[in-house]
């Protein structure tokens, strides 16, 4: 084929469906038809017009799985008909500080995937070698895509809460991040509360391996996290800042609390819920290539899965404004061969 589709995006929410000529992949790339790609609450950094320049055309999506269709100069690691996803991260550089430090994360030569280079709410995409991701052989695309953002997302942070085995480890928020969170905690060998507004979410939650959970509608969630002995890391994963704060207090010596949903408001903080305790709190991004595979090598053989929905290419405003709607059960997966 000649030609793809994409829906790219300016301004704010500015969606339009548009060909494209299918085009040679650069020098150390490679050229992808995309299978699946997930739609997640990053994608506002584009669709909302939160960029250096939202005049530019920019196609949105990072949680992308396809086939490799062809390979660029210099690349030869991977190959045509290799299946590969591609997260948040674009690819690092390899060269700068923190690259050479090892923290390919923080590269500060990273474009961010769908937000600073095209990304998956398209037929094809072309991506930087360094930021592909071998999918395990019997994952299905519209299961593996969630993870590489979301899943990946929620591991990570809580490979840095360091809690002993058996420790109570709460997650605030059972939606797009934390109903993954739940599941990572829970085949870690953590104690689990869930935290979420109202009891609807309750049999949900021990479903997916909560051992506890907590109605923030009908008690203070620090308080109760406090009455099962403290919590030794909260993931908090709601987009709300004003919800985060008063989860502090239910930290116990020396716990974290692990900040993944991206809010506008900020977090109020007490000094003295710190200083007492030696509690902290930390920002929590993503992870690099490799620990993505390890994350989906993790996902496969403990049996983690996205609760998902697939909508066509076709409707993929239709989908973001599900998402950001909140009314997503719990990851909507674009699928542009429906």
């Amino acid at each position: 084929m000649s030609t793809y589709r994409a829906f790219q995006v300016t301004g704010s929410r500015n969606f339009e469906l548009v060909t494209r000529e299918v085009t040679a992949p650069p020098v150390g790339q490679v050229r992808i038809r995309v299978e699946s790609c997930g739609v997640c609450h990053s994608d506002a950094l584009a669709a909302e017009g939160l960029r250096a320049d939202p005049s530019r055309p920019i196609v949105p999506g990072h949680e992308i799985v396809g086939v490799i269709e062809a390979v660029g100069d210099g690349v030869t690691a991977w190959h045509v008909g290799d299946r590969v996803g591609v997260g948040y991260l674009a690819g690092h550089c390899g060269e700068c500080e923190s690259c050479r430090r090892g923290d390919f994360v923080n590269c500060v030569n990273q474009e961010q995937t769908g937000t600073t280079v095209d990304g998956g709410y398209a037929e094809v995409v072309t991506a930087r070698t360094s930021g592909l991701v071998r999918i395990p052989d019997g994952m299905a695309s519209v299961q593996a895509a969630p993870l590489l953002c979301a899943g990946l997302t929620t591991l990570s942070a809580l490979r840095q809460a360091g809690g002993r085995p058996g420790a109570l480890v709460a997650v605030q928020g059972i939606g797009g991040l934390g109903h993954l969170g739940v599941q990572y905690a829970n085949r870690l060998g953590y104690r689990v509360a869930a935290i979420a507004r109202g009891p609807g979410k309750a049999s949900l939650a021990v479903q997916l391996g909560a051992d506890e959970y907590i109605d923030s509608t009908a008690e203070d969630p620090a308080e109760a996290l406090q009455r099962l002995g403290g919590a030794s890391a909260i993931l908090a994963t709601a987009a709300s800042g004003g919800s985060m704060t008063p989860l502090i207090r239910g930290l116990a010596p020396r716990g974290r609390l692990l900040v993944l949903g991206a809010a506008q408001d900020p977090i109020s903080v007490s000094t003295p819920d710190l200083i007492f305790g030696t509690r902290t709190i930390t920002g929590s991004l993503t992870g690099s290539a490799i620990e993505n595979e390890d994350n989906l090598a993790f996902s496969a053989r403990h049996d983690i899965r996205p609760m998902t929905e697939t909508m066509p290419l076709t409707e993929a405003p239709k989908a973001y404004e599900r998402m950001m709607a909140g009314q997503a059960r719990f990851r909507i997966v674009l699928d542009p061969a429906a």
